[in-house]
């Protein structure tokens, strides 16, 4: 009877342990629903419940109210494809303290909310987004978006100009056409590609490579949400998910829309960014022009009416976890400097 008791205590702590937050890479992994259900976010979570292309989802978010003098603004996080909202603590503490009320979705099939099957789109993730601000009695924001966040935040800014003040796109995805670059998958090929990413090992190796100076312990706890998800009964459905998302990204480019944002824009780029999806898809000669982050942020930023660029050392592809000091003083800066404009 001890023993089972001691193992009832034993199975509890770890549940506990994982609960908490991210968990270290060394803890003994144990299955995670593809809800996140067990995984505790950063702050209280929350739920708008609407029907897309005839299906019923639930939609994840996170509102945080200023913890420092409000300022009276709002900002709007966007992750990225391989990411959810665990990801914003640090930067949602941060520009709560500096008097902003930040709300952080977890879009349709990521994260915390539903994972239909169905055909993914920037514009019906922008739709969501717009309903969920109109849900919370909010008009006007400032938008981050991360990675493929950031080709949301693209569609969005330019389907509702008028709730956006300022667009900040970190280390975006999509800044050339993919289509270009690799020849077209089908969802059951994209389907069973994503199927095989089970090796933890590999998965952190996938990880580590979003960072310039790889450190277990920023792309452990990432990875480890992924490892742990591949375990659940239900993976083949996140995995589904995750291909669907993969096809947006191919099929719905939004390169050649930055020359028609009006916004003040700022576009934050990792100096040692090299990420391309289907890059893997492509050729070797072709593959070898893809990910150039850099010289591509350089080039489309001159098409962009109100923008600036910033690139930040010593940073790959997630500055906010690998550089925060140096990320989110180019963003206060940006943000005061584009308030200033407003008010004249």
């Amino acid at each position: 009877m001890k023993v089972t008791l001691t193992k009832i205590i034993a199975i509890a702590l770890v549940g506990i342990l994982y609960s908490s937050g991210f968990a270290s890479a060394q803890t003994p992994t144990i299955p995670l629903g593809i809800g996140l259900e067990s995984y505790q976010y950063p702050y209280p979570v929350q739920f708008q419940e609407f029907e897309m292309q005839g299906q019923l989802v639930r939609m994840a978010y996170l509102d945080v109210p200023a913890t420092g003098k409000s300022n009276g603004q709002i900002i709007v996080l966007l992750h990225g494809k391989n990411f959810g909202g665990y990801y914003w603590v640090d930067l949602i503490k941060h520009f709560s303290q500096e008097g902003y009320r930040v709300v952080a979705p977890d879009q349709i099939g990521w994260g915390k909310s539903s994972k239909p099957d169905l055909h993914y789109s920037f514009q019906n993730l922008a739709a969501n987004t717009a309903q969920l601000l109109d849900h919370l009695g909010i008009t006007k924001i400032v938008l981050l978006g991360h990675s493929t966040g950031g080709m949301l935040a693209v569609r969005f800014t330019l389907t509702y100009p008028e709730k956006v003040c300022a667009l900040v796109l970190e280390d975006p995805i999509g800044l050339e056409d993919y289509r270009t670059k690799a020849p077209p998958q089908s969802d059951e090929t994209l389907f069973q590609e994503e199927l095989k990413k089970t090796d933890p090992v590999k998965i952190r190796a996938f990880y580590a490579k979003y960072f310039s100076h790889p450190n277990p312990e920023t792309y452990g706890p990432l990875a480890e949400i992924q490892i742990r998800v591949t375990l659940s009964g239900e993976y083949p459905r996140w995995a589904k998910a995750s291909a669907l998302a993969y096809q947006m990204i191919y099929e719905q480019p939004v390169v050649y829309e930055y020359p028609l944002i009006q916004r003040p824009t700022l576009l934050v780029l990792g100096q040692d960014d090299h990420t391309a999806p289907f890059a893997n898809y492509a050729t070797p000669e072709m593959r070898s022009t893809m990910g150039h982050v850099v010289e591509l942020g350089k080039s489309l930023i001159k098409t962009v009416p109100h923008a600036q660029l910033v690139v930040i050392n010593q940073a790959g592809h997630i500055p906010h976890l690998e550089q925060p000091q140096a990320f989110t003083d180019a963003v206060d800066k940006f943000l005061k400097d584009s308030a200033n404009v407003n008010q004249h």
